[in-house]
C-alpha cells in the first residue's frame, strides 16, 4: 500500500515537473511552478527558508522521501532501473547489498560546496540533480513534444482547426546538448545496472539528505525474528542498502521507495520508528557538517549582499555578433548575481517564447542562460523567465519594471548599415524600438538629403534587441546590443 501511494505521488510530481519544461506557452507555470521552487538546491540558493525547513523536517520525519517522490532525476532513475531490469539476463538477482562508499559521497559533496563558494557554478550545475534533469528535459523531451505539437498543428490546419500552432525546433547550445547526452547515458548505465548508484555516490543533495535521514523518525526496519533471510528484499533494493545478514538497513542510502516492504511475504520489514536509540553522531562527522553548513550559509549570504510586438518571423541566416559583455535576462540584476544563484536548470530557456534565451558556452558560466537576438528579441511585455526561476537567479519583475531595466545598450556598426552600403532607406531599428531610443539622422550634417543613419540614445536604450533582430543587414546586423555587467534603472 505504501509503495503504491509513493508511486502515485512520484508519478504525479514527475509528470508535472516535466510539463513545466515542455510547456512552451507558459500557461502551466501559474499553476504548478511551485514544484520547481520546492527543489532542494534552488530553494537553498534562493534563500527560501520555508522550503528548506520543510524539506529538512520532511527528511527527519520520513527519511529520503524527497529523493523518491519530489526529485525528478530520482524518479527518472527509477524508470531507467525498471527498464534495465526488463533487459537483464539475471532477472532473479537484479540487485545486491554493497557497503557505502562514504569517501566518494562526502568527497563529491565537498567538491560541490567548494565549487559554489569559489564561483565555479558550471561545475556545481553538473552535479545538481534538478539542473541535470532540466537539461535532459530541455534537450530531449521538449523537441519531441514540439514535433508532436507541430504534427497536430499540421493535421488540425487541414481539418480547418487552428487549436494548435507550429513552433520552431532548434538546438540552443551544442555544449549543453552534449552534456545532457552524457548525463543521460551515465544515468542510464548506472541506474540500469545498479539502481540508485548516482544518488548514493555522486548527488550532493542525496548526500545531505542521506545524512539527515540517519536520524529520521520513521525508517525501514527489519525484525530478525520474522526474517528467514530469503534476501528477496535485498535483491529488490535499488539503493543496495539492505544487509540481510545483519538485518540492517542503511538509512542514509535508503530512498524510502517501499519496494522491500512490498516484496516481503513474511511481514519482517516495516516502515516504522526504530526500537533502539540511534548511536551518537560521530564527532568528526559532526564537525565536518557543521563547518560545511556554516561555509555554505556564509557564501550564500555574501552573495546576497553583493546584489544590489506580436510574433515575428524567425530570421535563420543571422549570425551572433561578438559581444564584449554577455547579455543576461532582466530581473537577474547582473552577471555576478546570475552566476552566483543560477543552477543551470534550463527552465527559463524552455519557457522563453521569443527564442532569446539559450545556454551559455562560456566555461565559467556554462549552461547558464544568456541572451542573443538572431531569432527574436526580448519583448517588453514578456516576463516569463522571471516568473519561473526557482533559485532566485532571475527575480520576479512586472512588465512596468522590465521597460525601465537596462540590460545593455545598442551599438551601431557603420560598415553593415544598408543606407550606406546599398544606398537604400531603412530605419527598421528606429521604427521598432519600444522606448524610442533610436533616431534616424542624415549621415552628412551638411546635406539633409544624405542617407539617414541611426543614432542611439544609450541612456534611454534598455537593450531589448528589437533593433538587432529586425535589422535587415546580413549576416551581421548593422546594430547590435552590448550587455551590462550590472543592470541599471533608466
Amino acid at each position: 500500500m505504501l509503495r503504491k501511494i509513493r508511486l502515485a505521488f512520484a508519478t504525479l510530481c514527475f509528470a508535472l515537473i516535466t510539463l513545466l519544461f515542455l510547456d512552451f506557452t507558459g500557461m502551466l507555470h501559474g499553476w504548478f511552478g511551485w514544484l520547481a521552487k520546492i527543489q532542494f538546491l534552488p530553494a537553498v540558493l534562493a534563500l527560501n527558508v520555508g522550503v528548506v525547513l520543510f524539506l529538512v523536517i520532511l527528511t527527519l520525519i520520513c527519511g529520503r522521501v524527497y529523493c523518491s517522490v519530489i526529485c525528478p532525476l530520482g524518479v527518472l532513475q527509477d524508470v531507467m532501473a525498471w527498464i534495465g531490469r526488463k533487459f537483464k539476463k539475471r532477472k532473479k538477482l537484479p540487485y545486491s547489498y554493497s557497503p557505502a562508499i562514504s569517501w566518494l559521497r562526502y568527497g563529491m559533496l565537498g567538491i560541490f560546496i567548494i565549487a559554489l563558494v569559489a564561483g565555479f557554478s558550471s561545475l556545481a550545475a553538473l552535479l545538481a540533480p534538478y539542473s541535470s534533469y532540466g537539461r535532459i528535459a530541455n534537450n530531449f523531451f521538449q523537441p519531441l513534444w514540439q514535433w508532436s505539437n507541430n504534427l497536430l498543428a499540421y493535421f488540425a490546419e487541414r481539418a480547418g482547426s487552428y487549436a494548435f500552432y507550429e513552433t520552431d525546433v532548434w538546438l540552443k547550445s551544442w555544449s549543453t546538448f552534449i552534456i545532457a547526452v552524457a548525463t543521460f547515458v551515465v544515468l542510464a548505465v548506472l541506474a540500469g545496472r545498479n539502481g540508485r548508484t548516482y544518488c548514493n555516490t555522486i548527488c550532493p543533495v542525496g548526500t545531505v539528505l542521506g545524512f539527515l535521514s540517519r536520524y529520521s523518525f520513521f525508517r525501514i526496519m527489519i525484525e530478525p525474528d520474522k526474517c528467514n533471510e530469503c534476501s528477496l528484499c535485498a535483491r529488490n533494493c535499488k539503493a543496495a542498502c539492505i544487509d540481510i545478514k545483519e538485518h540492517k538497513v542503511d538509512a542514509s542510502r535508503c530512498v524510502t521507495c517501499m519496494n522491500c516492504i512490498d516484496k516481503c511475504s513474511h511481514g519482517a520489514i516495516s516502515y516504522t520508528t526504530p526500537k533502539k536509540v540511534p548511536k551518537q553522531m560521530n564527532e568528526t562527522r559532526r564537525r565536518f557538517f557543521t563547518v560545511t553548513a556554516l561555509v555554505a550559509a556564509n557564501s550564500v549570504l555574501k552573495a546576497q549582499k553583493k546584489k544590489g510586438d506580436g510574433g515575428l518571423a524567425t530570421i535563420e541566416d543571422k549570425k551572433i555578433p561578438e559581444r564584449s559583455t554577455p547579455i543576461v535576462p532582466p530581473g537577474s540584476l547582473g552577471i555576478r548575481h546570475l552566476t552566483q544563484h543560477c543552477t543551470a536548470c534550463q527552465l527559463c530557456v524552455s519557457v522563453c517564447p521569443n527564442q532569446v534565451l539559450r545556454p551559455s558556452t562560456d566555461l565559467m558560466k556554462l549552461m547558464q542562460p544568456e541572451m542573443s537576438y538572431e531569432r527574436g528579441y526580448c519583448r517588453p511585455e514578456c516576463t516569463k523567465c522571471s516568473e519561473v526561476c526557482p533559485a532566485g537567479a532571475i527575480r520576479p519583475i512586472t512588465k512596468a519594471d522590465k521597460s525601465s531595466i537596462q540590460i545593455g545598450h545598442a551599438v551601431w556598426v557603420k560598415k553593415n548599415c544598408i543606407p550606406l552600403t546599398d544606398g537604400m532607406e531603412c530605419g527598421n531599428c528606429a521604427r521598432h524600438c519600444p522606448v524610442a531610443a533610436i533616431q534616424m539622422v542624415p549621415s552628412s550634417p551638411e546635406d539633409e538629403n544624405s542617407p539617414k543613419i541611426p543614432v542611439v540614445n544609450v541612456e534611454r536604450c534598455i537593450g531589448c534587441g528589437a533593433c538587432e533582430n529586425l535589422c535587415p543587414a546580413r549576416p551581421f546586423s548593422a546594430i547590435y546590443v552590448e550587455g551590462h555587467e550590472r543592470h541599471r534603472i533608466v
